[in-house]
């Protein structure tokens, strides 16, 4: 049996790339790197959980917004990433969608995290980042927001999490009116997020999904993004998929 938890998806594409433009033209200030002074999962708990996970059915949830809805795929309730890693699960597993196109993580706190707290799941993903950063959400509350989900999942499950990060925007058909200048700086800012969100990954125990590493960049695939721009496609939500399925299995 699987559960899905989501909204129609709305265009919204445009208002997206407007604000991030705005977003821009205010960043630029320093702010402080995100403290990790609690010790992370150890190797070898992790690793003990790892190969015991996929003995048999468990309950899998999904936090996300429009691509764990499936957005830029024709069929979304079996070509989206999170019933193609639900398709990879044993047998008589359950899946949780709580993907809602267009969410920011704030207000996934209170819309999504409280049902993924209470379904006692064994595997949890997590990609709840693109909004927030083209929206212009500032850098310090996106990470006070980031630890408080992950210490809650941490401290009240006893799941598996696994997160994947920002990728390379600026490799995107959405941004390509971008100058030259504001893709540098939109390339510094994804170096930043995404520093911090590894050490707030480190520091819950989560895998971590690094979807701008040389071997996963789905941005430089123009096959891998749907017609919008922005959304991967049917093709680019295997690809994400098998790069979640490598987490989970590592």
């Amino acid at each position: 049996m699987q559960t899905h938890i989501y909204k129609n998806s709305t265009s919204f594409l445009l208002i997206l790339v407007c604000a991030f433009m705005l977003f821009l033209s205010a960043c630029g200030g320093s702010s402080s790197p995100v403290k990790t002074n609690q010790p992370a999962t150890t190797p070898t708990a992790t690793t003990v959980a790892s190969a015991k996970l996929l003995n048999g059915p468990l309950v899998y949830v999904a936090l996300g917004a429009s691509d764990a809805v499936g957005v830029g795929s024709q069929q979304p309730g079996s070509q989206g990433y999170v019933p193609l890693i639900s398709d990879r699960l044993p047998k008589g597993s359950h899946m949780i969608n709580l993907g809602v196109s267009g969410i920011h993580l704030h207000e996934a706190l209170t819309r999504e995290l409280p049902l993924a707290l209470n379904t006692d799941p064994q595997l949890i993903t997590i990609w709840l980042v693109t909004n927030d950063f083209i929206a212009g959400v500032p850098y310090n509350d996106y990470m006070h927001d980031l630890d408080s989900m992950l210490k809650q999942l941490h401290s009240q499950t006893q799941a598996r999490m696994v997160m994947a990060n920002l990728p390379d925007l600026t490799r995107l058909p959405a941004f390509a009116r971008s100058s030259a200048a504001q893709k540098t700086q939109m390339r510094s800012e994804i170096q930043r997020w995404n520093a911090s969100i590894a050490s707030l990954a480190h520091k819950y125990g989560v895998t971590l999904v690094d979807l701008t590493a040389e071997d996963s960049l789905l941005t430089s695939h123009p096959e891998y993004i749907s017609g919008d721009g922005f959304h991967p496609s049917a093709a680019g939500y295997v690809q994400l998929s098998n790069l979640f399925w490598q987490a989970i299995k590592s």
